[in-house]
């Protein structure tokens, strides 16, 4: 779990490596880059969930950590772009049948009186990994060279490979059909909404590609309801979203995702460029966010049991969307400790929301699913963290080119390392305006997070109505 969730987060402190690699990628290619091991992971987890359920989820598990070792390797040895992205979408792949098999296999593993001490631990991983992806990602990038990153984690997924053919235990399976127009209808409509998603920072949200990109998502994730219900076995009955406990908990999902992954791509930059901190150092910086999840998410459980659910879930979303609040204030010269106060803040939040919600969707779904209930975990959470990046991305850029010095912006560009091309004299004023779009960021996104809170506080409560 550490591993497939920490490499979203690391290979944002490879940017600006990349940006100035021999590669010469352009900004939308250095956006595809970060994005499609997200894409190609999110796609594929809930048919690599059923793929779990249905063939053995230890040999799933196996068989993606096999891929993920493979993927690491082509993108390590990667001459150009194309090949680092079919690199980065064969390791998104691998990751699509490593996440949701871990939580299906502790599920079978473990005896009923330990699931949600399990499920809170599992669901506490994410975040942990995010930090460590952060954390170990700057170490290994410390090196000197983007291509470590990829070379660290082919073994690594070896010698967990190893680990888990040796502790694991095999669960029972179904002889259930799969369902694999539903699959490639699923596949093909998240990838259509994704690519609108990741192109929208890029080519504006209006742009042919974008908006053709939402509209065949639209009609493609219609046809897909049609399709499972009709089907006998079907990949995710959509029947079951007519609970509105589990419809709120996917979307607090996908918002917790939405503001920790906007995080852990302007973080990256931000310490390197605005504090002047080497990648190490950068990845060490984000450590106060993963003090509460190591600290609190064992008690996560008897606290929602004690003030209910529906307060820890407004508690959670206070707290994300107040530290993205508080983080937006931090500009160019406030010190390094008020930015730790304010991830803090943000992990407190991080802290409630994860196993809370994971417990949710998980208790909505039968044993026989689980990793169908994984996989869907995982899918909100991939998309929270691509739309996360996207509309992050589209406010910084924004914001920075329109408060570049006009001689910088008329050269045209669109990143730092491209403004100090330009003029590296201008190096202050350009970090200046990079900070500015950052803090505006941080506050879209902050206000995002508790708007989607109180969507997903409403959702819980007709839960409850409902359930009366």
């Amino acid at each position: 779990m550490v591993l497939v969730v920490g490499m979203v987060a690391a290979i944002n402190l490879a940017v600006p490596m990349l940006a100035a690699s021999p590669l010469r990628p352009s900004a939308s290619a250095l956006v595809w880059i970060v994005d499609t091991y997200v894409i190609v992971f999110a796609c594929l987890v809930i048919p690599g969930g059923a793929a779990g359920d249905r063939f053995g989820r230890k040999g799933v598990l196996l068989a993606g950590l096999g891929l993920f070792a493979v993927g690491a390797l082509v993108s390590a040895l990667a001459p150009s772009v194309g090949v680092l992205l079919a690199g980065r979408a064969i390791t998104g792949a691998g990751a699509a049948a490593v996440l949701p098999n871990t939580l299906a296999v502790l599920l079978h593993a473990v005896p009923v009186d330990r699931k949600a001490a399990t499920i809170a631990t599992w669901a506490s991983m994410t975040g942990i990994g995010g930090v460590l992806g952060n954390v170990g990602g700057g170490a290994v990038l410390s090196g000197g060279s983007w291509r470590w990153l990829f070379v660290a984690a082919a073994p690594l997924a070896g010698v967990l490979a190893v680990l888990v053919a040796w502790v694991a235990p095999v669960s029972g399976r179904h002889d259930r059909r799969l369902d694999p127009v539903g699959t490639v209808l699923l596949v093909a409509a998240s990838v259509a909404l994704l690519v609108g998603i990741v192109e929208g920072p890029v080519a504006g949200w209006g742009s042919a590609v974008v908006v053709a990109g939402f509209g065949c998502a639209a009609v493609l994730f219609a046809v897909w309801t049609a399709v499972e219900l009709r089907v006998r076995h079907p990949l995710l009955d959509p029947r079951l979203f007519a609970s509105p406990g589990l419809r709120g908990a996917c979307l607090g999902m996908t918002a917790v995702f939405f503001g920790m992954f906007a995080l852990f791509y302007v973080n990256a930059s931000f310490l390197q460029y605005a504090k002047g901190f080497g990648v190490l150092r950068t990845g060490l910086g984000i450590i106060p966010l993963t003090v509460p999840v190591i600290v609190g998410a064992r008690h996560v459980a008897r606290l929602s049991g004690r003030i209910g659910v529906d307060a820890t879930i407004a508690i959670a979303f206070g707290f994300v969307g107040g530290g993205l609040l508080g983080l937006s204030t931090t500009g160019l010269h406030t010190s390094y400790l008020v930015y730790a106060v304010w991830l803090v803040v943000t992990g407190i939040g991080v802290t409630l929301a994860l196993p809370t919600l994971s417990a949710a969707i998980t208790g909505a779904l039968p044993q026989s699913l689980a990793g169908v209930g994984a996989g869907l975990q995982a899918t909100t959470r991939e998309f929270g963290s691509a739309l996360g990046v996207a509309v992050i991305g589209t406010v910084l850029t924004s914001r920075f080119v329109a408060t570049l010095p006009a001689e910088v912006r008329a050269g045209g560009a669109h990143t730092v390392a491209q403004a100090r091309g330009f003029a590296p004299e201008r190096s202050d004023a350009i970090v200046a305006a990079f900070v500015s779009g950052a803090d505006a960021g941080f506050r879209v996104v902050g206000v995002a997070v508790l708007v989607l809170g109180a969507l997903v506080l409403g959702q819980a409560l007709m839960s409850r109505r409902v359930a009366r």
